[in-house]
């Protein structure tokens, strides 16, 4: 599986898809599929599993938001399709860091910023540009900023 990208693996996911006609593990799919496709086009490049992993979180996002406006308007089957999505999607990210990890990269990235003599509002950038770069797909980013706002 080392071998295999991820474009790779949606692919393969999306006609296996096919086959066991899930329709809505498809549709999710085909989205990401074309977010990636529009992606590459617009870039004019082969995207990297580092891009294709934040294209994924990018959605992943996007639907969490989904599903807290649904359920304040009371749509409940809608926010219920959204967390379907989350699921399939969540498939392709790497496993997630535990909390202890999380804990332990938050500390490491704080001792890293007093080091270099930054605090305060700079230190903020600083510390979620290390945590972004050894926790990004991992980590759900907005959690991660709150706890190290609480920390500072």
């Amino acid at each position: 599986m080392t071998d295999i990208s991820l474009k790779e693996r949606i692919s393969s996911a999306v006609k296996d898809a096919m086959r066991a006609r899930a329709s809505e593990r498809l549709g999710t799919l085909r989205l990401l599929q074309a977010a990636i496709k529009q992606k590459e086009v617009d870039e004019r490049r082969e995207l990297s599993d580092a891009d294709i992993t934040a294209i994924l979180e990018k959605q992943v996002k996007q639907r969490r938001e989904s599903v807290a406006a649904y359920e304040q308007a009371g749509r409940t089957e809608t926010a219920a399709q959204e967390r379907a999505e989350i699921t399939v999607l969540q498939e392709f990210l790497p496993q997630a860091a535990s909390a202890e990890e999380i804990s332990a990269a938050i500390d490491a990235a704080i001792a890293a910023a007093t080091a270099q003599g930054v605090s305060g509002a700079p230190a903020m950038g600083v510390i979620m540009a290390e945590l972004k770069q050894k926790l990004a797909g991992r980590a759900d980013m907005g959690a991660l900023s709150k706890d190290v706002k609480a920390r500072l």
